[in-house]
């Protein structure tokens, strides 16, 4: 998964950095980098089981809330 820009002819330094900060974005290296710089604590049972519920329940509104609305 290396990423690599090699200049093109009379190609810019400037326009070399952006096409490789393209390629970067694109293989969402920087994204990835900030999730590792931080080590998370994975969700207890309980507390996958409470947001799943909550989800359902907001869902469940908002289906009701399309159904019924007037807007």
């Amino acid at each position: 998964m290396a990423i690599y820009a090699i200049k093109k002819g009379e190609e810019s330094n400037d326009r070399l950095q952006s096409r490789f900060k393209q390629q970067s974005q694109k293989a969402r290296i920087v994204k990835i980098l900030r999730e590792r710089r931080t080590h998370k604590k994975k969700r207890t049972r309980r507390l996958q089981r409470i947001r799943a519920l909550k989800r359902e329940g907001y869902r469940a509104e908002n289906k009701k809330n399309q159904f019924y609305s007037n807007r």
